[in-house]
């Protein structure tokens, strides 16, 4: 099945050619204040869709100096998609920049904890940060 981004949507294409949404594709909702950005993860962070977010928060990296992704609404996370937040961390500390999680679900916060990752993010991990 072909697939490809549309407005920020992923789409894929039925047996009949009809563009249809892909459910629960990684999207992503970014936004930048100041020194600071705010990446909002939504739907599944897998094989498929970590290296959108590796691009972006790379992306975002020069520009501000904290870069808080809200996993709020991320439903899945595997073990690429572990490691693509923990190569970014790495990145952000390279930059002399500040990556931060925050609202990590206790799925998410158990794969985190169980990889010992958790601790890289103690403060938003252990204070489970809420952002509106």
């Amino acid at each position: 099945m072909p697939r490809g981004q549309h407005g920020g949507v992923y789409f894929g294409r039925t047996g009949g050619g009809v563009l249809v949404p892909i459910q629960n594709e990684l999207t992503l909702d970014i936004e930048v204040m100041g020194d600071a950005a705010i990446v909002r993860c939504a739907g599944k962070l897998t094989l498929s869709s970590v290296s959108r977010l590796r691009h972006e928060v790379k992306r975002l990296l020069p520009q501000v100096r904290v870069v808080t992704l809200d996993l709020t609404a991320l439903t899945m996370m595997d073990s690429m998609g572990l490691g693509t937040i923990a190569a970014l961390y790495a990145s952000a500390q390279n930059a002399g920049r500040e990556l931060h999680v925050v609202n990590i679900g206790p799925r998410i916060r158990e794969m985190f904890s169980v990889s010992r990752l958790l601790s890289l993010f103690e403060s938003a991990g252990e204070a489970n940060v809420r952002i509106p």
